[in-house]
């Protein structure tokens, strides 16, 4: 039987791993999916602390996350199509919507 300890190592490196991606890459796409990743480590610990409890409270809220992901790349793509039909790129350095 594999610990919880592993469990919660891996749902902490994915974790880093797309913190790092957010904070370094400019694609836009790449940030979307490194977010996507955080959440999908979010969801290993809480299947494996609803697994070392019994209790099937963590493994629900998995579902709601799983919704949240869900929407968030559909609007995420919408916008970044948006931009790319405008600017021709999606490098988030070169963006600069919010400007007069």
């Amino acid at each position: 039987m594999i610990g919880i300890d592993w469990y919660l190592a891996l749902s902490a490196v994915l974790f880093i791993i797309g913190v790092i991606g957010v904070l370094i890459r400019r694609n836009a796409i790449v940030i979307l999916m490194c977010v996507e990743l955080m959440l999908n480590s979010v969801n290993i610990s809480l299947i494996a602390f609803a697994s070392h409890h019994g209790d099937i409270t963590g493994q629900v809220l998995v579902f709601f996350v799983l919704a949240v992901a869900a929407a968030e790349a559909v609007i995420g793509l919408a916008i970044i199509l948006a931009i790319f039909r405008n600017n021709l790129s999606i490098d988030i350095t070169k963006v600069n919507l919010l400007r007069w």
